[in-house]
């Protein structure tokens, strides 16, 4: 029987919708796995610098595990050729697992039952048993290449003080952060900024003055839409920029290989920023513009008066000011998506720090300058101090997508 042209352009319409349909299917154990890991960190309000770090073991493993059988980029560190008719599916999700059991055991019930479902719609057979066998090794090697990388050392930060003197008792946050092992840069200090201005200077006056306007939690220069941003950008961390990888990978349709890719590439970009981050604010230790705005007269700076009750909008994060964390993440992220997929669209991202409110873009510039000005608006860092940060993650993103999982030409190639 002879088929008419129409019949066979719609056969093959039918066949490429089907296989769109599964690559995206198949995709979907890569952002299952990234919700899950957000939601336990939500439920066991684990702070960003841990929660990078187990995300950029998972990720790092889930990307290993399904490279292997595709080998269709450079791996990161490992070399597991596995056979092509290996379950990707099934490697996976169990690397994914594994890597969160050994950093949450006590959720294993949970953790379980989420792998039996990842696992359930994969036939049973060789193929999935090798898949299996695939994740676990995979997941071993990864937590084994990550257990000495610095993130157990104890805190041990000294607050300064004079004998007898009481100063605030709360111990600072992430100060060892700095040092642990990064991803991609060769030490936390790769990026380090030069230092911040001078208490006298015209950037310091300038960028002081404005955030005592604008930030104070009794300011009348702040716009409601500038206080609502101020306060859905509150919420920090792996949480905020995770939601929009997703959405980034969805938009552009990717199969389970290239989002395995992208969601690797954006985790260890974003605990590269904090590593380097926090290398620099415990290098520089600068005061916060709390401290700064009460304690305005030691500067002996005339332009920057004093203001003894001065509040930020919100509570200050407990860290040196000196860069801006929050906009560091989120410039290595844009600059990451910007390289692997550019402007997708409009993309969106709630906040529990705002509830009802939806933060809109379409494009990666527009969120990533949003999240700087809104921790001026917070009244939580200098504008200075926000471009900075910003620098300092398009070089840790733009070093990441140069160097990391790249095409398999680049195997060949000596890793800069």
């Amino acid at each position: 029987m002879k088929c008419s042209s129409w019949t066979i352009s719609r056969l093959s319409l039918i066949v490429a919708l089907i296989a769109a349909s599964a690559s995206l299917a198949r995709a979907d154990v890569i952002m299952d796995w990234n919700a899950k890991a957000d939601a336990i960190a939500a439920e066991k309000q684990i702070l960003p610098a841990p929660h990078s770090r187990v995300l950029s073991m998972m990720h790092v493993a889930m990307f290993e595990a399904v490279n292997a059988i595709d080998r269709r980029y450079a791996p990161y560190k490992l070399s597991l050729p596995a056979d092509r008719s290996t379950s990707r599916e099934a490697a996976a999700a169990v690397a994914a697992h594994d890597v969160l059991l050994s950093v949450y055991p006590d959720l294993k019930p949970d953790l379980d039952a989420t792998l039996t479902n990842s696992l359930a719609p994969i036939a049973d057979g060789a193929s999935k048993i090798a898949g299996i066998s695939l994740g676990k090794e995979v997941a071993m090697q990864i937590i084994e290449l990550r257990a000495n990388d610095g993130s157990a050392a104890p805190e041990t930060y000294r607050p300064l003080t004079t004998p007898g003197a009481y100063v605030p008792t709360t111990v600072p946050l992430f100060s060892t952060t700095g040092a642990t092992t990064p991803w991609v840069m060769v030490s936390g200090s790769q990026f380090r900024p030069g230092p911040p201005p001078a208490l006298g200077s015209e950037v310091w006056t300038r960028d002081v003055n404005e955030i005592r306007e604008v930030g104070s939690r009794s300011s009348t220069t702040r716009t409601p839409e500038q206080t609502t941003i101020g306060r859905f950008w509150f919420f920090v961390g792996a949480r905020t920029y995770n939601p929009i990888v997703r959405q980034a990978a969805m938009a552009k349709g990717m199969d389970l290989v290239d989002c395995a890719r992208l969601f690797a590439l954006t985790s260890i970009a974003g605990n590269d920023a904090l590593v380097a981050v926090f290398d620099a604010k415990y290098h520089y230790n600068l005061w916060r513009p709390i401290t700064a705005i009460r304690n305005a007269d030691l500067t002996s700076n005339p332009a920057t008066p004093r203001d003894p009750s001065w509040l930020p909008l919100g509570e200050t994060p407990m860290h040196p000011e000196y860069p801006c964390a929050h906009c560091i993440t989120s410039a290595a992220i844009s600059t990451v998506l910007q390289s692997v997929v550019g402007d997708f669209g409009e993309f969106s991202l709630t906040s529990s720090t705002a509830p009802g409110v939806t933060r809109k873009w379409s494009r990666l510039q527009d969120y990533s300058d949003e999240v700087s000005n809104a921790r001026i608006w917070a009244g939580f860092h200098y504008r200075f101090s926000t471009e900075v940060g910003k620098d300092m993650g398009r070089k840790i993103g733009a070093l990441t997508v140069a160097t990391q999982l790249r095409g398999v030409e680049a195997m060949a190639e000596p890793k800069r």
